[in-house]
């Protein structure tokens, strides 16, 4: 698979997990009730579930900018 080839169903890939975790976050918000709790627990929720989903993007990201053999 070319570079060009990585970086399409990357891309694709990408958007999916995004708009699929933003469902999932707020779902796990919604069954947690999150929006019951204090504020700092919604804050810290919020920030941790904000911030997780860059974990499988970077790994998505640095396999599209893997160099053609």
């Amino acid at each position: 698979m070319t570079q060009r080839q990585r970086k399409l169903l990357g891309t694709i890939a990408l958007i999916l997990l995004i708009a699929v975790y933003a469902v999932l976050a707020v779902g796990v918000a919604i069954v947690l009730q999150v929006q019951n709790a204090s504020k700092l627990a919604e804050l810290i929720y919020y920030v941790v579930a904000g911030l997780l989903w860059v974990l499988p993007a970077g790994l998505l990201i640095s396999w599209m900018q893997k160099p053609d053999n």
